[in-house]
């Protein structure tokens, strides 16, 4: 994830509040597709051999982002800072969340334990940042993980059956839950002055090295280059979810407070679903629509002015 900075708007432009509204909505939307995507990739390849051939090519993006926009280089303190930020959101996260889905936790159900990341947020920001999360706000973040729980009830084995998915599986999307929570708000503290382009070259060199030294432990670098899903999957989750979605994330962390930035987080599994069920017949029933609008409620309560 790259970090936004100072010089990554034009001098004197403030943000208004259509962006405001335009660039969570469209970060949430573009976001819940990266579950899909890996889903899509996964029957091709192994987990970190995904995540090395896609830190691999963003960095490389990143990179001649980063000459093509002769973007300022980050200070030595500033390189440490997004290399941990690299290892945290890029290697923790996504390396969590791709594991678990190999392993076979449903799409959604890795959406909904990530989206436990507000919850997580709010009680550390005040801490940490010296943010204050306001009695409405604890409402709201209430009736979004209630929301997205009710999205993926059957899923998650309440209706009497076992939950899909190995114990092994549900323990990597906690730990991509720690991480994408720690990488936020660390994000928040040391990196909003860094430039996006040549702190992601940072980021996802560290991520990359993580994941290829898991990858090298732990598996053979399968990869069916020729299957077109895979092709498909990795085009988007270099570009769209690397790059265009992670730099909106980084803007809306420069612009917001670090628990309003995760609030919108809550709006991923409802969409996941959505999205699986067009493309994979998933289906929803009343309650993960009423989930739903919960959710978005949720949400609107958390961002108030």
């Amino acid at each position: 994830m790259a970090a936004v900075g100072r010089d990554a708007l034009p001098p004197g432009q403030a943000p208004s509040a259509l962006s405001d509204l335009f660039i969570p909505l469209a970060f949430v939307l573009l976001w819940s597709t990266g579950f899909i995507f890996t889903k899509l990739g996964m029957p091709y390849t192994e987990p970190l051999t995904f995540l090395s051939v896609r830190f691999a090519i963003v960095l490389i993006l990143f990179l001649g982002l980063t000459l093509m926009m002769r973007a300022t280089w980050p200070s030595r303190a500033e390189r440490g800072h997004s290399l941990i930020v690299g290892l945290l959101l890029q290697g923790g996260y996504l390396g969590g969340v791709f594991i678990a889905i190999a392993q076979g936790v449903p799409t959604g159900v890795a959406a909904l334990i990530v989206c436990l990341q507000p919850v997580l947020t709010a009680t550390l920001v005040g801490r940490v940042l010296g943010e204050r999360v306001r009695p409405i706000q604890w409402v709201g973040l209430v009736l979004g993980l209630t929301g997205a729980a009710m999205v993926l009830w059957r899923k998650l084995g309440l209706e009497g059956g076992p939950p899909e998915g190995s114990l092994t599986g549900y323990g990597f999307a906690i730990a991509g839950l720690l991480g994408i929570t720690a990488g936020t708000i660390y994000q928040k503290r040391f990196c909003t002055a860094v430039h996006p382009a040549s702190a992601g070259v940072f980021q996802y060199l560290a991520a990359l090295i993580l994941v290829a030294i898991g990858a090298q432990l732990t598996e053979d670098w399968r990869v069916d280059f020729l299957a077109g899903e895979f092709l498909i999957a990795i085009v988007w989750l270099t570009v769209v979810l690397s790059i265009i979605t992670f730099w909106l994330l980084m803007i809306m962390i420069r612009r917001g407070a670090a628990n309003r930035v995760a609030s919108w987080f809550y709006l991923v599994p409802p969409l996941t679903a959505l999205f699986a069920y067009f493309l994979f017949g998933e289906t929803l029933g009343p309650l993960a629509l009423a989930g739903m609008v919960i959710a978005m409620a949720g949400v609107a309560l958390v961002n108030r002015a």
